[in-house]
């Protein structure tokens, strides 16, 4: 049973036909690279499966039961997850406070309980170590790499219990080593069972760790083939409109 199955769908802004028809499905586990230019429908599609969007047309189905998700806590109840490009961290918070940010652990009872510190350092260091992340739960966010942040903030939807998490552009603006240090996250992810979906422009980072690429051009899905099946050089011809269609 897919982890997510995507159907026919299509978002329209008025005349402007962000996406079309866009069908392809994911299993648990697995790693996707979704590629395109800047207006190709990317962060539209993304949306939609975040729960930001609503369809104009098609269905989103999760786990094989169709969902309708008009806003991203909803989503976020069927398991989906995203880890947006800002990261939205509070610099001033430790990597514990901002993993636990919104959903805090307590101890006591009712108006006598108090954040439950330890709690949070001890299941903070419990996620980074399955991450197998050097992240330490102590540390100010701005103090940290950027590989660091990235580590933080997927941590943070692991607590949720994800099925799947969209990346959006995890590998922009940080240095060689923070972005293997990402790409590992990413692994650690699949490890788990969980689905990734992976926006990227870094075709290295999409080859390196990307079981399947799916590639989007003026709204419509031109490409959907297992990396091992196609190349760098194939999906820039994509991108670009020097080739229509993947083979």
């Amino acid at each position: 049973m897919p982890a997510l199955e995507l159907t026919h769908v299509a978002k329209h802004f008025g005349a402007i036909q962000a996406v079309s028809d866009v069908s392809f499905t994911l299993e648990a586990g697995e790693v996707i690279g979704l590629m395109g230019d800047n207006g190709a429908g990317k962060s539209t599609l993304v949306k939609m499966i975040a729960g930001n969007f609503l369809p104009t047309h098609g269905k989103i189905a999760i786990d094989g039961r169709e969902v309708v998700m008009h806003r991203p806590v909803e989503a976020r109840r069927h398991g989906v997850e995203i880890v947006h490009q800002d990261l939205a961290l509070c610099n001033n918070l430790t990597a514990a406070a901002n993993v636990f940010l919104g959903r805090e652990m307590r101890k006591g009872f009712g108006p006598f309980s108090v954040l439950d510190y330890a709690g949070m350092y001890k299941r903070s260091a419990e996620v980074f170590a399955e991450l197998k992340s050097e992240t330490r739960p102590r540390d100010l966010i701005k103090m940290m790499s950027g590989g660091q942040r990235q580590a933080v903030a997927i941590a943070r939807t692991m607590l949720s219990d994800a099925k799947i998490v969209l990346m959006d552009e995890p590998t922009a603006a940080i240095s060689v080593r923070q972005v293997a240090e990402v790409l590992n996250l990413i692994r650690a992810l699949r490890d788990k069972g969980i689905t990734v979906v992976l926006i990227s422009h870094r075709m290295p980072d999409v080859f390196g760790v990307a079981d399947r690429v799916i590639v989007m051009r003026r709204g419509h899905k031109v490409a959907d083939k297992k990396t091992a099946d196609s190349s760098p050089e194939e999906v820039t011809a994509l991108i670009t409109g020097a080739l229509e269609k993947a083979d």
